[in-house]
């Protein structure tokens, strides 16, 4: 496998403009992504954490050009090894780029077309991308049904007959029809019943060692990044504020925003419970269209210092992660403890 990222970010921005008045004078921006630097490698999965409206879903839209970054690049590396810059392709250009980089969306109820069957739904990127005869799209079509765990029969059914879990299933068959490199699952299972929620886990598991595909798996549920994730990026207003492998960051994060998401993880062991402390954030986010000065997270954070409220910490390695703090060596943060402890102790 290439040591080179199969899509490397650097500083990807996506501001939304905030008008007002008949003429549409622009007021301000909602800094929705700003300014991020992410790998992503192919076979790995890449969890990307934090509140709502930290801006996880703008940047997946983004990576599959849903939306049109403000700024930055998005370095594609081809089958052939050779590399393009998509942050920067015309419309028509990225039809190639389309087919190798899917995404499977949160809601599995309005991301399904109600009018069409299933054989319509999944076959619709292969007709779009001219895959093949009718008879060749409907093979596969029934095919990738039974690699998701449903019947080939089923392909002449409308999405009303299934159930939540069922109907992600479609989701994700959709997603690989065209056998991609690059998968964005946005919250893929955050509406699913808990039983559901982990087959589909294990479905997805089992199809990036099949096809060596590469997952950015958008999540706000760091129980689930844990046992999914190679590597776990944390975003606060836009911006990521951690990153590193997920064993390391789980057991001693450096950022106190990432300390207080960890401290939110679930522990079955009852006697741990008792002892582990749920860190509660002051206030709510801050305003995307007004950040704090100095670093965003200042105005939550128990550790925040005076520097703290006029710089802004850039993203930094420190002890072989990234990590946007100006006292990330200072800090001893309390992380969760490891997997196998939980799992003997419980």
């Amino acid at each position: 496998m290439s040591t080179e990222p199969l899509l490397r970010i650097e500083g990807l921005t996506k501001h939304f403009p905030v008008r007002s008045g008949l003429l549409g004078r622009q007021l301000g921006a909602v800094k929705a992504v700003d300014e991020v630097d992410l790998d992503i490698a192919a076979g790995s999965t890449l969890g990307l954490v934090g509140e709502s409206g930290c801006g996880k879903t703008t940047l997946g839209r983004c990576i599959v050009r849903a939306h049109d970054p403000t700024a930055g690049r998005m370095l594609y590396r081809r089958p052939d090894g050779s590399v393009v810059d998509v942050a920067g392709l015309k419309e028509k250009e990225l039809k190639s780029y389309r087919a190798q980089v899917r995404m499977i969306f949160q809601d599995p109820h309005s991301s399904l077309n109600p009018r069409k069957t299933l054989r319509e739904i999944i076959g619709e990127p292969m007709r779009v991308h001219k895959y093949g005869t009718r008879d060749e799209i409907d093979a596969r079509v029934g095919e990738l049904l039974e690699r998701v765990g449903l019947r080939p029969e089923y392909a002449n059914r409308y999405p009303h007959a299934f159930s939540g879990g069922q109907r992600q299933r479609v989701g994700i068959a959709r997603a690989l029809a065209l056998s991609p490199r690059l998968v964005v699952a946005d919250e893929a299972v955050s509406a699913l019943d808990v039983s559901v929620r982990a087959q589909i886990l294990n479905l997805l598991t089992d199809l990036q060692e099949q096809e060596s595909l590469g997952f950015l798996f958008v999540s706000h549920d760091l129980g689930i990044i844990e046992h999914v994730a190679d590597d776990v990026a944390v975003m606060y207003l836009g911006r990521v504020v951690e990153q590193g492998p997920t064993e390391r960051l789980y057991q001693r994060p450096m950022h106190p925003y990432t300390e207080a998401l960890l401290s939110a993880v679930p522990d079955p062991d009852p006697a741990a419970r008792k002892h582990r402390e749920r860190i509660k954030l002051l206030g709510d986010i801050a305003d995307p269209a007004h950040v704090p000065p100095g670093c965003p997270f200042n105005p939550r954070c128990v550790y925040a210092k005076d520097v703290c409220r006029t710089d802004r910490p850039p993203l930094r390695e420190v002890q072989g992660r990234r990590v946007a703090c100006h006292f990330a060596e200072e800090l001893e943060l309390r992380g969760v403890p490891d997997p196998d402890v939980r799992e003997v102790t419980a």
